[in-house]
């Protein structure tokens, strides 16, 4: 049985102080964020485990007592699709001492010193038996790598290339002090309800230890997102999960396949906090209402990105659009895996990610949100010839702005093409306007009467 709790943090640096999202935001985003990644990098994290608790309880008090996060526990051996929950994983200790009774590396220093989790060993060996157990990149001699077994048993350290060629013979002594045994998969959730039960998903892993980019930065900025979600309005319902790569997606969605016909957008978050141009990989689908909207948040800022196609490598949206499910799920980020050479190493630190490129990746995903809540699909209801918009105000409102002729064509061609069939993205791409202009003339449409919505999205509906 899965067992759930409900963790509300005890501190916030805003609460819930009225309609507009930003009430509840700092003042300065990019800071704010590079501050919890601090906090966040130290547990010593993995797929299950204390370290996992520890995040989440870190994102708790962030999110402040208005936002709770609910704790799910998935017990070890529990179905999951084709894979079961593996055995819980947790650090006690981790030291291995040369020769001269000197500790070599300590994963206290720093988690990723020990491979991802290693099974418990106490033992003495020469230094030829060791070395299959030590991992370095000698192409980058002064970092330590990011290694894991998850699902082999074996144990190991990781130290740096120069470490290792340090290394004297003699007898060293291997300290890992860890368990593996029967315990849960856990994952946290925030549901924030909306207007309608549609669905906007958006997920961040939390497995990775130690690294600021990849992945402290999408846990800190889903952790923002949602302050800023919960404080305003919401067309959508806004579900949002913090998960262990892989095995928390495929756990997550084998646990609710039942609802996610309910999900009409997606965003996996990762790599948020580099300084290369932001890019969106596409959903499966590649047209989907989100990889519109992500285009368009991107082109606005007017300066270089990149829109990537998709691929079945990467993270978790292999998952969430692996065929069965299809869903309409992208993923946001900076630098692509594998793209910078601190990808999955020591040298992916607090230096390595800027506030600034933090504030970057959190506007870009709040503006690409906004699209998806504001587009929708109309139906003119005076669609026999051109109503009369003059005696309903409409150009009176419009007469003193600074750009009439494009609110008055952004009028026109909302109610020339408002036939049920197109969404606003529809109509904004076909008549070459700004987003912003269609949605405000089909907001002043309906405002008079002249819009009915013919429905949310129904494109990106599972099998739409």
């Amino acid at each position: 049985m899965t067992a759930s709790a409900s963790v509300a943090g005890a501190t916030g640096d805003a609460g819930h102080t009225g309609d507009h999202d930003d009430a509840a935001l700092p003042a300065d985003p990019g800071h704010w964020l590079h501050d919890l990644i601090a906090d966040l990098l130290p547990p010593m994290r993995s797929i299950t485990g204390e370290g996992v608790r520890t995040t989440l309880r870190t994102v708790a008090r962030a999110l402040g007592p208005e936002v709770p996060l609910t704790v799910h526990e998935v017990p070890s051996g529990a179905p999951a699709l084709d894979w079961a929950v593996p055995r819980e994983w947790n650090v006690g200790s981790a030291r291995l001492i040369g020769p001269d009774g000197k500790t070599v590396v300590d994963a206290a220093d720093n988690p990723l010193h020990l491979l991802g989790y290693s099974t418990p060993v106490r033992a003495r060996m020469p230094l030829d038996e060791l070395r299959p157990h030590l991992f370095s990149m000698p192409d980058r001699p002064g970092w330590v790598p990011y290694r894991t077994s998850y699902y082999n048993e074996n144990w190991g350290f990781c130290l740096t290339d120069q470490q290792l060629g340090a290394l004297p013979d003699g007898e060293y002594e291997v300290e890992i002090d860890t368990t593996l045994t029967d315990g849960s998969l856990t994952y946290g959730e925030i549901v924030l309800p909306g207007e309608t039960s549609d669905e906007f998903l958006i997920t961040t892993h939390t497995c990775h230890p130690a690294m600021a980019n990849d992945n402290c930065s999408g846990i800190a900025t889903a952790t923002l997102l949602a302050r800023a979600l919960a404080a305003g309005p919401r067309r959508h319902t806004f579900r949002l999960l913090f998960i262990p790569g892989t095995i928390g997606s495929i756990t997550w969605l084998a646990r609710n396949r039942d609802s996610i016909d309910r999900i009409r957008h997606g965003l996996v978050l990762t790599g948020l906090g580099d300084r290369n141009d932001p890019t969106y990989k596409r959903s499966r689908r590649g047209d989907a209402a989100v990889d519109r909207a992500a285009a368009v948040a991107l082109a606005e800022t007017g300066r270089p990105h990149r829109v990537v196609d998709f691929s079945p490598y990467g993270y978790d949206e292999r998952q969430f659009c692996s065929p069965g499910f299809d869903l309409p799920v992208g993923r946001f980020g900076r630098g692509q895996h594998g793209e910078y050479p601190q990808y999955h190493t020591s040298a992916d630190d607090l230096e390595f990610v800027t506030p600034e490129s933090l504030a970057d990746s959190f506007a870009i995903l709040r503006r690409t949100i906004e699209i998806c809540e504001r587009n929708r699909t109309w139906c003119n209801t005076a669609p026999y010839g051109e109503p009369q918009l003059g005696r309903r105000g409409l150009y009176r409102a419009i007469g003193a702005t600074m750009n009439r002729q494009a609110i008055e064509m952004g009028l026109l061609w909302v109610l020339n093409l408002a036939d049920g069939t197109r969404s606003l993205l529809d109509i904004a791409e076909r008549a070459d306007l700004p987003f912003d202009t269609v949605a405000e003339a089909a907001d002043a449409l309906a405002g008079v009467d002249l819009l009915a919505e013919a429905g949310a999205d129904p494109a990106d509906a599972p099998g739409g």
